[in-house]
Order: C-alpha cells, then sequence, then structure tokens
C-alpha cells in the first residue's frame, strides 16, 4: 500500500487499557494506519485476542501485559520498548478505573486512592520514562482520554471526576511545557457515550445499541492523530 493509505507506517504507538473497548479499537485503528503498536493491559487474554485481529488484518502490533499500577512496571516497560526503539511517536493514555460511584463524603479512602494511582499518578509516570522517546519523534504526539465530569462535576461522580480533571491539568501542562521546545503535541480526548464495559457499570439499564460504538471512536482518534492537532487541543468524539 502507498504512504497515503498507511500514513503512519514507520511510527510506533503505545496504547495503554488496550484490552478492549475504546483501547482496544484504537490500537486496531492506528495499526490499519501502518503504526507498529505496542498495546499494554492487565489482562493478557484480551491483548492476544487483539494481537491476533491486527495481524489478521496485515497490521503489527507486541503486547505488553502489565499493571500500571505496580511500582517498577512502567519503568521496565520504558526500557524494554527503548531497548528495540529509538523513537516513540504516539501515546495513548487511556488506561483508567471508573471507582465508585458515591457521594463525596462516603468515598472509601482506599478505593480513592487506587484510583488516583492509576488514573492520574501511572499517567504521570508514562510521561516521565517515555519523554526522551516522544522528544526523538519529528512528531510526538499525546493523546489523554477525559470525560465530561472532569469538567462539568457531578453528583456521584466526584472521585473519577476528580481524577479525570488532575489528569487533563497534569497532561496540558506537560503539553505546555514541552511546545517550545519540541514538536510534541498534547491533546484531549473526550469519546462522549460510547458502549464499553465501563459506561454498562454507569449506567446499567442503557442500550449500548443507541449509542456510539468503541470502532467509531478508535477510527476517530486515529483521524486526529494522522490529521494532527494544534497544542492543547480538546476534541469532543460525540455527543453525550
Amino acid at each position: 500500500m502507498s504512504m497515503t493509505d498507511k500514513p503512519l507506517s514507520g511510527q510506533l504507538a503505545l496504547v495503554t487499557g488496550a484490552s478492549r473497548g475504546i483501547g482496544a479499537a484504537t490500537a486496531e485503528a492506528l495499526a490499519a494506519r501502518g503504526a507498529h503498536v505496542v498495546v499494554t493491559a492487565r489482562t493478557s487474554g484480551g491483548l492476544e485476542e487483539l494481537e491476533e485481529r491486527i495481524h489478521a488484518a496485515g497490521g503489527s502490533a507486541t503486547i505488553a501485559p502489565m499493571d500500571l499500577t505496580e511500582s517498577d512496571s512502567i519503568a521496565r516497560l520504558a526500557g524494554a520498548i527503548g531497548g528495540r526503539w529509538e523513537a516513540l511517536d504516539i501515546l495513548v493514555l487511556n488506561a483508567g478505573l471508573l471507582g465508585e460511584l458515591a457521594p463525596v463524603p462516603s468515598i472509601d479512602g482506599k478505593r480513592f486512592n487506587q484510583l488516583l494511582t492509576l488514573n492520574v499518578l501511572a499517567n504521570q509516570a508514562l510521561l516521565t520514562n517515555f519523554d526522551q522517546m516522544l522528544r526523538k519523534s519529528p512528531r510526538g504526539r499525546v493523546i489523554a482520554l477525559t470525560s465530561t465530569v472532569a469538567q462539568q462535576p457531578r453528583a456521584y461522580w466526584g472521585a473519577y471526576g476528580a481524577s479525570k480533571a488532575a489528569l487533563e491539568n497534569l497532561v496540558l501542562a506537560y503539553g505546555d511545557e514541552v511546545a517550545a521546545i519540541s514538536p510534541i503535541r498534547v491533546g484531549i480526548v473526550n469519546p462522549g457515550a460510547t458502549a464499553t464495559a465501563m459506561r454498562r457499570d454507569a449506567y446499567p439499564g442503557e442500550d449500548q445499541a443507541t449509542i456510539q460504538q468503541p470502532g467509531e471512536a478508535g477510527a476517530k482518534i486515529a483521524t486526529l492523530l494522522v490529521e494532527d492537532f494544534p497544542a492543547g487541543h480538546r476534541a469532543t468524539l460525540t455527543g453525550i
């Protein structure tokens, strides 16, 4: 195929939380556009199925089953990727927990800590460990997945909303830091209502056939990464 058919040919992408849902769909869409995709998640079975789908479609992928919240897991991942490739062109920060939907005074401290560890601290660690590889790319791109409740607080969504608000601030601050000194561009993507397992947990009575499917969201994210976006870009993929 030509470069027009494979606009991301020769590029390396890392997608977290890629065993299912929007993460898996984004990985497939990036691979279909020519990128070699490194995919990570806690469940190896889902990653293996994803790898098979990507290879069957003519793409290439490397799976890395791991828990991003383990103390040295991200550093080990960066070491493995850095030992094989010089630069990272695309980083999609998709992994996240919904946590419990509860009144703020009733939020369980231990569970809130787990939520913040994955949704915020792990993403900061990913930026720390892959910063140098992103800087070596001629067009490094970082996309972080967020939610409407990061900007519009909602009753019972305080824990999740706070984690996403913190993620947005952290990632956009990083983008502001590197915009003038590197080709790296950072964006925030709110996928909107999408038929995922997390969405089902939050809205158990919803008919998911009536909302955006993960494949649609993944394709839109891949298109955004191909077509490019300005520093600090915010995108909402569908109605909420």
